[in-house]
């Protein structure tokens, strides 16, 4: 059965991996170029069940399947992709991403074309990049990042699912802004943010994450005032399962932006965002409630809001975070404190019915795939593959 996953909260979230830390030579002269008329060359791209910026691209001429993440500090193309190219990969890397390290390749001297943006010559890591990465079962031969972008000013336009890359320095919209700058080990790009007063920093902007905020466990014990009630959440990576701490915020700042009822996860101990010695990460969750220019050249990020700026997150009701495999769904994690919780459901239990009507292929499109964020005091009858039904009262929990 061909595993699924669906979006954050409605299910589970699937932030594709970090930053790459790779243990390399360097890499050979590269020569990127942008076309004169790159303003006009728009790239259409689709927001993954797993909210990533998901586009095709082409790698020497031939076209991938790509994501948009600045929070890769080194691109990657997949395992896959390098084995039917027929390409050489060398061995002897690490990359770091949320959740651990990975082995990773290198390739050199291939040839990225980008909407305006042609880069020839360079270097590119190799990964395996995980199927079921961006939720809509789509398979993942690159991964862009910030060692191709930061050069340049990233115009996200969300409302319209295109971006487009542009020399630094240029303003195509009014907009709040935002510092924006290029630091940390891996040379993220980075900001900063303030909740009821406490401002932390460094944060990372990384349109890869499809959180909407993401905190150290040490920037969250700074935050003053009373704290809102935490559940549990899983996400997953390149580099397997992360559990998360989980609340929602009154408001959270961002330069001189400011959005109510902020989704953030909290990372336990050591996490990725302490590892790479930050505050946390500002995800795609934030960031698609505007449309955005990242230009850390010029020093600034500019975000002009879009008419869903302040819509509420969608909060679970159920306490369960699904996988869908074609005709079932699969528990994946039971959220702490939740009805399910109470209930006794575990991870790896199976659902083949919801209120009667069996799990198709159709599944996610369908309206009954929305049961478990809907209004407390719904009872759902869910059918279970090995037999029998179970009664679930949905409540709300944090």
């Amino acid at each position: 059965m061909r595993r699924r996953m669906l979006p954050l909260l409605m299910f589970a979230a699937l932030p594709l991996g970090g930053a790459m830390a790779p243990a390399m030579p360097e890499p050979p002269a590269e020569r990127v170029v942008l076309s004169r008329d790159t303003e006009a060359q728009w790239v259409p791209f689709d927001l993954t069940p797993g909210n990533q910026i998901q586009f095709r691209m082409t790698v020497d001429g031939r076209p991938v399947t790509a994501i948009l993440d600045t929070g890769f500090s080194l691109s990657v193309v997949s395992r896959r992709f390098a084995s039917r190219a027929g390409l050489k990969v060398s061995g002897g890397g690490e990359g770091v991403g949320i959740g651990g390290t990975v082995a990773m390749g290198q390739i050199n001297g291939r040839i990225l074309a980008i909407g305006g943006l042609t880069r020839s010559g360079g270097r590119l890591g190799v990964l395996d990049l995980p199927g079921g990465a961006t939720g809509n079962g789509a398979t993942i031969d690159a991964v862009i990042g910030s060692d191709l972008l930061r050069r340049y000013a990233l115009d996200i336009d969300f409302a319209a699912q295109r971006f487009r890359l542009l020399p630094s320095g240029r303003l195509p919209f009014a907009g709040q802004t935002a510092p924006l700058s290029m630091a940390l080990r891996d040379q993220f790009y980075v900001s900063e943010m303030s909740i009821d007063g406490t401002r932390l920093r460094p944060m990372i902007v990384d349109t890869g994450d499809g959180a909407t905020i993401t905190m150290s466990d040490e920037a969250w014990k700074s935050v003053g005032g009373v704290k809102p009630t935490t559940t549990t959440t899983i996400s997953y990576s390149i580099a397997g399962p992360v559990t998360s701490e989980l609340t929602v915020l009154p408001a959270v700042r961002v330069g001189e932006t400011m959005v109510r009822e902020a989704e953030a996860r909290i990372e336990p101990g050591r996490g990725f965002s302490a590892q790479m010695g930050a505050a946390g990460r500002i995800g795609l969750g934030y960031l698609q409630r505007y449309r955005v220019l990242l230009d850390p050249g010029a020093g600034r990020m500019v975000m002009a809001a879009g008419s869903d700026v302040d819509r509420p997150p969608l909060r679970s009701t159920s306490g369960l975070l699904l996988g869908f495999y074609s005709d079932r769904l699969r528990v994946l994690h039971v959220m702490r404190g939740s009805p399910a919780a109470s209930a006794g459901w575990q991870a790896g239990d199976q659902i083949c019915s919801v209120d009667g009507q069996p799990i198709t292929a159709n599944y996610a499109s369908e309206p009954i795939s929305t049961w478990s964020v809907a209004d407390p005091g719904r009872i759902v009858r869910l059918g279970m593959c090995g037999g029998g039904e179970r009664k679930l009262t949905l409540e709300r929990f944090y």
